[in-house]
């Protein structure tokens, strides 16, 4: 099997990649224009609403979201402002963007075993272990920490879009013990962490957001005041792969004791128990997401 990288300058094949990439896969307007939104520390409920006001679907799918047990509110909502107001304006970005994303992840194949639609659950799964991670230590960023989960491996989407038969490749080469991302820097000339940074960062998604995609496999390696939402998808990433969720190969050989968990203070024993709780969390998000 040959290794043999595309080029030997990482750069040109991202910017090469992402080229492609924009013109065949971009975010809906209305999904860029409430992503800018939120990010705006001026926005209120009342803006969002408005930009939410002129898609039916989009409102469909928030009602359906606030209603469900995956967000645990009281009652009956009806009202798609009053929605907004409680769910708040990061969960509302994070129910579009899965609501645009999940288009993008077809049936195509990946590899032997695995096709896009492994790899969207694969998505979802860390993107609610990581939410339920934040949770667990009572920290603030539980809507960061799923949008974070929910983007870490865009990276492979856009491989599997320009370079299929390498990332093919790359994919058996991992099976042998290979790391997932050595095999595609093997093979392609760079991993999906670069790839997904760079659409990450095309996309306008928060900055904590583009650091995740671009280091969830190694948080430890990282500033200390980056560290926290990195490591969080970092063990989710790593206890959804060894749980056989969808697309596991990227963190199939990876160690928690790899993650720096202690300067983070994230408990092995608690991530055991959230991941004990996956398939109930994944069946609460399934239809959602």
């Amino acid at each position: 099997m040959s290794t043999t990288a595309l080029s030997a300058d990482p750069q040109a094949l991202i910017a090469t990649a992402i080229r492609k990439v924009s013109s065949i896969a971009t975010l809906p307007e209305i999904t860029t224009e409430i992503i800018r939104t939120v990010e705006d520390p001026r926005s209120s409920a009342a803006q969002l609403h408005k930009i939410v006001a002129h898609d039916p679907a989009l409102i469909s799918r928030i009602l359906k979201v606030v209603n469900s047990s995956f967000y645990g509110l009281p009652g009956q909502i009806g009202s798609v402002e009053r929605a907004i107001v409680l769910l708040g304006l990061n969960a509302v970005k994070n129910i579009a963007v899965a609501a645009s994303l999940g288009h993008l992840f077809r049936g195509i194949e990946i590899c032997e075993g695995f096709t896009a639609r492994d790899l969207w659950t694969h998505c979802v799964g860390v993107a609610v272990m990581s939410r339920k991670l934040a949770r667990e230590m009572k920290l603030p960023i539980a809507d960061e920490a799923f949008l974070a989960g929910m983007i870490h491996d865009l990276g492979i989407l856009i491989s599997l879009q320009t370079w299929p038969q390498q990332l093919r490749q790359a994919c058996e080469l991992s099976k042998t013990g290979v790391d997932f991302c050595q095999a595609e820097r093997d093979v392609i000339g760079v991993d999906h962490q670069q790839l997904g940074a760079a659409l990450a960062a095309m996309w306008k998604f928060p900055h904590s957001c583009q650091m995740v995609a671009r280091h969830h496999h190694q948080p430890a390696t990282l500033a200390d005041h980056h560290r926290m939402l990195v490591t969080l998808v970092f063990a989710a990433d790593t206890a959804c792969c060894h749980a056989k969720c969808g697309f596991n190969l990227t963190a199939f050989n990876q160690r928690l004791d790899d993650g720096g968990l202690a300067d983070v203070k994230l408990d092995p024993a608690m991530i055991e128990r959230c991941r004990e709780e996956l398939p109930a969390m994944m069946l609460e998000a399934g239809t959602l997401f």
